[in-house]
């Protein structure tokens, strides 16, 4: 392989907002994984995020970058897969199989699809260096229409870019992106914007986790939602709450302790060498929590796919009443709807 830009090189990121600012390039955030294909006639290079090769994970993209790619080129953009309920993070991750015959099976049968939104570099040319608003025509000029590889839409009228923030939620689509039209490809720089929808829900604690600083302080929530059968499943947890905080949660949680019992819990999911008890308390208290993506496809096994952040006590709110319904976003576009709307 030989082209004017060479693996490994890390995506240009973007930094958190809470409006949309005018005067840009706006585009979906699409929910996958963030990759940068390398194309050299027959030579083809997935690396992900963090410069880590992810080719063999995807034979099927390989395959359909050689028939939908132009000869030379370097494409910056994300892995996707795509079901009739919108775009399926969960399945995505099972992709990520050690085994080739595994990895085999599932691109036959949940194969993902690429989508692109920056060319760093065509034939002999690195664009690196050029404006954004360059190497956006020169993407839309030199991508086809699929099946596999497919252009994300963009416009530079604001009002456009509202109403996908609203209407694209329902198919999975995370935000948006707003890139400035003279901005150059910086790699792993904070320079382009994202908007992601803020979510929030009401859940029950079903329990807690002591600090790591001693027994008289909370260290996490336990979250739980009632399923349709009126189990209550667990969702996930709240962290990072100040000395203070932790202080009054254990004085709030514990008069709500039956006897002394400690349970072991699965490993936390975002540090594996962390305590696995946690102290069930009677289902009384509702909180609301901002989160940002939940996974999975039923009730009984669905959760936030990351720690998600307390916001205020709902002594409103009734236990019972707090549901997986609140969490569902009307399915308003499928994905073809999306990739074909043009700003």
């Amino acid at each position: 392989m030989l082209l004017p830009v060479m693996p490994p090189v890390s995506p240009m990121l973007a930094k958190p907002v809470t409006v949309i600012p005018p005067g840009a390039s706006y585009e979906p955030k699409w929910d996958g994984f963030r990759a940068l294909v390398f194309r050299d006639g027959d030579d083809v290079e997935f690396g992900s995020r963090n410069e880590r090769p992810m080719t063999r994970y995807f034979p099927e993209l390989v395959r359909a970058a050689k028939a939908e790619l132009p000869p030379r080129c370097v494409v910056d953009g994300e892995i996707v897969l795509p079901t009739e309920q919108g775009l399926d993070f969960e399945a995505l991750q099972l992709r990520l199989h050690p085994a080739a015959s595994r990895v085999r099976l599932l691109a036959e049968h949940t194969p993902a699809r690429f989508i692109a939104f920056d060319l760093l570099a065509l034939g002999d040319d690195n664009l690196m260096d050029r404006p954004f608003s360059e190497r956006r025509a020169a993407l839309a000029g030199a991508l086809g229409s699929g099946p596999s590889f497919h252009v994300t839409p963009a416009t530079t009228d604001i009002a456009t870019a509202r109403r996908w923030f609203d209407e694209f939620e329902g198919a999975g689509l995370d935000g948006l992106i707003a890139k400035g039209l003279n901005l150059t490809y910086q790699p792993d720089k904070r320079v382009m914007f994202k908007i992601k929808h803020q979510r929030t829900a009401d859940c029950v604690v079903a329990g807690y986790r002591l600090h790591k600083s001693g027994p008289d302080t909370v260290g996490s929530l336990l979250l739980g939602l009632y399923r349709a059968d009126g189990e209550l499943q667990m969702v996930g947890g709240a962290a990072s709450f100040s000395v203070k905080d932790r202080l009054k949660l254990l004085a709030d949680l514990e008069p709500l302790r039956e006897g002394d019992e400690v349970r072991e819990g699965d490993p936390s999911r975002w540090n594996s060498a962390a305590d696995k008890r946690w102290i069930p308390v009677r289902p009384e208290k509702v909180c609301e929590v901002a989160y940002d993506q939940m996974e999975g496809n039923t009730d009984n096994g669905r959760r936030f796919r990351h720690a998600v952040k307390f916001m205020r006590w709902r002594p409103d709110r009734e236990p019972s009443s707090c549901t997986f319904d609140q969490l569902d976003v009307p399915l308003n576009y499928d994905l073809y709807d999306v990739l074909t709307k043009e700003g």
